[in-house]
């Protein structure tokens, strides 16, 4: 690998529009100034940050880093093998069996692509759901990237269709995601974090979603999962266990202020109560909802019931880019249709890419604003392209204007890590090529 993790004394970004998306939304005009990765000024830098590398930002908006809260980078080179098929056919047909044929070189391959475009599209920080093995490799993959990722090895052993090397013991597969925790906890300058992530109900056994929910008591750990996607899916936990997908994993002991929930599109009323009473997380992600044909989630509702729900790509066999523009758009206009123009707001949903991304991570007291004593996680994203002018609210920009080109850096404790379409801890047309090869190996081991 190229670059360095060793962290610059100090970055001064220049002259740019501050969207501090702190409690009061203040947009300030100024410099922002990081040192030892940390925010140190807003807006008048002092003397001493005049010899500071830096970035101008003269006609660009500053930010917090988008904070992606439910992603596959294991999925990243299956993009392009698995579209338009419904969910349970998608899994089965596609998604397991390319799973179930990745080795240790070809998830690091696809940890080091989906780093790659997250990175180059202002996304800082990651919260990522891999396969049943071989996750240390992802976690190694991750380190020298720069990416805040909070990773979880996924836990399966039962349901139809499953290959055989994505279904593992329930004792077995919480010891082993337990000492991930223990190798990668705080790893990479404590941007490298573990969680559980049972995949979901109808793939777990009852005492595995027990157990998981005993580990993430004892060890104070997030726990990711799917949760009421797709009708099918709820239809099928409920002739196996009676129960509604969601009251299931409350009543398996899941629902907690660390359960982070993907999708939810299908929650009933009283499931949202509950989730709203245990502050459960909620992970919408509206571009995978759409290409699977599963629904439209009532983020609304959810979001005046007191829910945190936050934004993500899902993987890029379902969406198929790892694009916070798409999501932040599709959000909002999608809610548009549901209930009115303004039921979600360009402004709601910029937080929802960033504050309520930070909530979910358990990390809002660190990252997710540009507040001075954070971590100075923060990208400049352009607004002088024809199709961004003339103007207006800079939040409408960003939502309904902007997209991944416009992002001109990206920086993550302090250090820029991407600038101008391409990352600077490894060359981007490398990974693209080894990228191609390693897909070809892929599809010849799984078959398809």
């Amino acid at each position: 690998m190229t670059g360095s993790s060793r962290q610059p004394e100090s970055l001064l970004i220049r002259g740019g529009t501050i969207l501090t998306l702190n409690d009061t939304f203040d947009i300030v005009e100024g410099d922002l100034w990081i040192q030892n990765g940390r925010i140190r000024s807003i807006g008048t830098a002092p003397p001493e940050a005049a010899a500071a590398p830096s970035i101008e930002a003269g006609g660009a908006l500053v930010m917090p880093g988008f904070i992606q809260t439910h992603i596959h980078l294991c999925q990243t080179l299956f993009r392009g093998l698995a579209d338009d098929l419904p969910l349970l056919a998608w899994l089965r047909e596609r998604i397991w069996p390319l799973e179930a044929a990745h080795d240790p070189r070809t998830l690091a391959v696809s940890a080091r692509l989906a780093a790659a475009e997250l990175q180059i599209g202002g996304t800082t920080s990651a919260l990522t759901m891999e396969t049943v093995h071989d996750t240390d490799a992802v976690f190694e993959a991750l380190a020298p990237t720069g990416l805040r990722a909070v990773v979880g090895k996924c836990l399966m052993n039962v349901g139809d269709g499953t290959p055989a090397r994505l279904r593992q013991d329930a004792r077995a597969a919480l010891d082993e995601s337990l000492a991930l925790h223990q190798r990668w906890h705080g790893a990479a300058h404590g941007r490298l974090h573990a969680a559980l992530a049972p995949r979901f109900a109808i793939a777990c056994s009852r005492d595995l979603l027990e157990g998981a929910a005993a580990a993430s008591n004892q060890n104070k750990l997030i726990v990711h999962t799917h949760a009421s996607e797709q009708r099918e899916e709820v239809e099928i936990v409920r002739q196996q266990t009676g129960l509604d997908n969601i009251a299931y994993l409350a009543a398996v002991g899941l629902a907690s202020d660390r359960l982070c929930a993907a999708h939810c599109v299908w929650a009933t009323e009283a499931e949202q109560a509950m989730m709203a009473e245990r502050r459960v997380k909620v992970l919408h992600c509206p571009g995978s909802n759409l290409k699977l044909g599963s629904g439209i989630a009532p983020v609304v509702e959810m979001r005046a019931r007191g829910i945190s729900v936050s934004l993500g790509a899902d993987g890029a066999a379902c969406n198929n880019a790892l694009d916070m523009f798409h999501e932040m758009r599709l959000a909002a206009t999608l809610q548009a249709s549901r209930l009115g123009p303004g039921a979600l707001t360009a402004r709601d949903a910029v937080w929802m890419a960033t504050r309520e991304g930070a909530r979910a991570l358990g990390l809002d007291a660190e990252i997710g604003s540009i507040e001075v004593g954070k971590k100075a996680d923060a990208i400049v994203v352009n607004t002088n392209g024809v199709h961004q002018a003339p103007g207006g609210d800079p939040y409408a920009r960003l939502v309904y204007a902007s997209r991944p080109s416009d992002v001109r850096a990206t920086v993550i404790d302090g250090v820029i890590v991407a600038r101008d379409g391409r990352v600077l801890w490894e060359d981007t047309v490398r990974i693209q090529a080894e990228a191609v090869e390693a897909q070809r190996a892929l599809i010849a081991r799984a078959g398809l």
